[in-house]
């Protein structure tokens, strides 16, 4: 993987550093053949937010051959892509380059028409200008990143460290993601149905305490017939009063939540072990097979056969 990071002044250290720091790991542990160039729109340097000088940059000719390019930030003004800049992202898109835009960096790709008539996700408080400027593409608040295989695109700041490690889990699979998330000390996955920040009032310390038991308990009894009913049980809660803590915690309904590290859980199996795969979704709490394999299959976009064809890491990652 050759992956084109785009440098630009006052960018900031963190939002640059982000993308290099996760895939440039991937070479560091010997787990693939990556590496990371940082470019802008000509050769020469850039000064960063912070006010560091960064030289020895690439110009566009780097997208000509990436496989990946981030977009890892954007102008604060919110400023519209330069007609060069747009037609380096078309063209690398085109060719089949993935385009990730990170945090304000959904704008840029946004504005390239990459995200017409898709779903997208940015940092929050860019939603208004977003939909203003592109009213065919669907906002989704709720999520950390949305991933459609060709552009990828990231809410606010730490949701990049999710979206980098999420396309290291796709390419490579969920064994390299944690080697790199444990180098790296962050988590390994957090799912995108969760919310970028929690739009409403915060719940009280008295009311997310409960939620937070639930949601270990949950883990530990995943193969469990476990409900909504049995997990308001758990709080001590009525199920309408659960389900709305749960959700102002959590972004996501309690059903979709459970389903999600179900899921999770399934996929983690058919990497590590030679279960039956029905087997291995029944010990996730997923006994019906045709249920499991449609929900497997929009989550992931493939089957679970083919999960673990290419992401078994029983003979090797």
């Amino acid at each position: 993987m050759r992956i084109a990071v785009y440098a630009f002044d006052d960018v900031t250290m963190f939002h640059l550093s982000t993308p290099t720091l996760v895939f440039d790991e991937v070479a560091r542990q010997g787990c693939a053949d990556w590496s990371s160039t940082l470019f802008s729109e000509a050769r020469g340097h850039v000064r960063t937010a912070e006010g560091y000088q960064l030289g020895g940059l690439a110009d566009l000719t780097a997208l000509e051959d990436a496989d990946a390019v981030v977009i890892p930030s954007w102008h604060t003004d919110f400023r519209r892509p330069s007609p060069a800049l747009v037609a380096a992202l078309r063209r690398a898109h085109e060719r089949g380059a993935t385009v990730v835009g990170l945090c304000l960096g959904s704008i840029a790709v946004a504005d390239a028409g990459l995200l017409d008539g898709r779903a997208a996700v940015t940092h929050w408080k860019a939603f208004e200008t977003f939909r203003t400027r592109h009213p065919g593409v669907a906002l989704d608040k709720t999520v950390l990143y949305i991933d459609h295989g060709d552009v990828l695109t990231s809410a606010g700041t730490a949701a990049g460290l999710d979206a980098c490690l999420h396309l290291v889990r796709t390419r490579l699979g969920s064994h390299t993601a944690g080697q790199v998330a444990k180098e790296l000390v962050v988590a390994p996955h957090r799912g995108g149905g969760q919310a970028q920040y929690i739009d409403g009032p915060r719940p009280s310390r008295t009311t997310a305490e409960p939620i937070s038991r639930v949601l270990e308990w949950a883990l530990e009894h995943l193969a469990e017939p476990i409900d909504v009913d049995t997990l308001a049980g758990v709080a001590r809660m009525s199920r309408r009063t659960f389900i709305r803590a749960f959700t102002a915690t959590n972004g996501t309904t309690p059903a979709a939540w459970l389903r999600e590290q179900r899921l999770n859980e399934t996929r983690r199996l058919l990497e590590t072990t030679d279960l039956p795969i029905e087997q291995a979704a029944a010990r996730c709490g997923l006994h019906n097979a045709a249920t499991f394999r449609k929900h497997f299959r929009t989550s992931f976009g493939m089957t679970p056969s083919e999960y673990r064809r290419d992401y078994s890491t029983r003979h090797g990652d």
